[in-house]
């Protein structure tokens, strides 16, 4: 029997039926959890795990059991403490190749970025966090201009070089600190070695998925992404759908519920773009009807496994206003689903939720 790709996805990324216990391991679990939306990336850590509060997720970010920095594609992303170094020794080249073009656009040149890894590098004392704000005035003490997109990218760079990431926000301005200072015995791993480990997490977590949907999320060259698959195929399972090889854990999803499941997904959340085709759980000219032209991607509502509607949250005083816009209206029994959906993400807030 054929399997359903999007329904088997909730259960192999931990929204249905999650397995995991701790915001460590279920960001090890999916590799990186794409995080440039702070809050929403917490959610995205949080609706797989039952229970568990934002709070809950802060705290773990601020023990620096999960760390943020820029690690696939340029993105910002979580990653578990115990994989940043690998991670970066393997997706940091590929990024600063990607990115040549634009320091020389910048005129960010070698001795440029050199200088400012070197003011950075000095700008910790006993071990002090600072926040982005603080760092761009030190290179600006230091001569060295961060006008436009300069910053940014000398940031991120020293963060591809391993020199600093980042930890909880102060306000709506990320708090840096020095990489050695809070992982200064973390192993790393031979390329070989890391391109498997990359693979056997994506193909886990992710599942079923295919290699162009691997090379997507990673932003690997397809040779080293194949590379990384062939060394773990024997872990995994093939089967072929829509005429695509797809690969997946050898472990089955349990049968679904008679009754529908709604989960209230976050923007950018790892459902949808942790795959190149997304058709499984979306219909995309319903869905790009719905979506902003700035690449912001909205929070977007799933019920059993397809994406339905998207939705938007306003705080007040003692709530959470929650507005669903779904593509098509739902049956009584999917709004009843909707309103548990919604319950949850209240409680993992800790506020009182309301659907308007």
């Amino acid at each position: 029997m054929m399997l359903n790709i999007a329904v088997h996805r909730l259960y192999s990324q931990q929204i249905e039926h999650s397995r995991i216990k701790t915001p460590s391991k279920i960001v090890a679990w999916l590799g990186a959890v794409q995080a440039q939306d702070y809050a929403g990336a917490k959610w995205s850590i949080g609706l797989r795990l039952p229970g568990s509060t934002d709070a809950g997720i802060e705290q773990a970010i601020a023990d620096k059991i999960i760390v943020r920095t820029w690690v696939l594609r340029g993105t910002l992303h979580f990653v578990a403490a115990a994989d940043i170094r690998w991670m970066l020794a393997l997706m940091a080249p590929r990024v600063i190749a990607g990115n040549a073009r634009r320091y020389k656009e910048l005129e960010l040149d070698a001795r440029t970025l050199a200088r400012s890894n070197a003011a950075l590098a000095k700008a910790f004392p006993g071990g002090q966090q600072l926040t982005r704000t603080a760092l761009l005035a030190i290179l600006e003490q230091n001569g060295i201009s961060t006008q436009g997109q300069r910053g940014v990218y000398m940031l991120q760079r020293a963060s591809l070089d391993g020199l600093i990431c980042q930890g909880v926000m102060q306000g709506k301005d990320p708090l840096f600190r020095l990489l050695d200072d809070s992982f200064p015995k973390i192993k790393t791993l031979e390329r070989g070695e890391a391109l498997a480990e990359l693979a056997k997490r994506y193909f886990t977590s992710r599942g079923p998925a295919t290699l162009p949907d691997f090379v997507w999320w990673s932003g690997l060259l397809a040779a080293d992404a194949r590379a990384g698959l062939e060394a773990v195929k024997s872990q995994l399972v093939q089967e072929t759908m829509n005429d695509q090889p797809y690969w997946r854990s050898r472990s089955q999803p349990t049968a679904q519920n008679s009754s529908p499941t709604a989960y209230l997904l976050p923007g950018f959340d790892e459902y949808l773009l942790g795959y190149k085709d997304r058709s499984a759980s979306l219909d995309e000219p319903r869905y790009k009807r719905s979506t902003p032209t700035n690449g912001m991607l909205p929070p977007t509502i799933v019920i059993d496994g397809r994406v339905v509607g998207i939705w938007k949250r306003t705080f007040k005083k003692d709530a959470v206003v929650i507005a669903p816009n779904p593509f098509a209206p739902l049956t009584a029994a999917e709004r009843q689903a909707l309103t548990a959906a919604a319950r949850r993400y209240g409680e993992f807030l800790g506020k009182l939720v309301k659907l308007s």
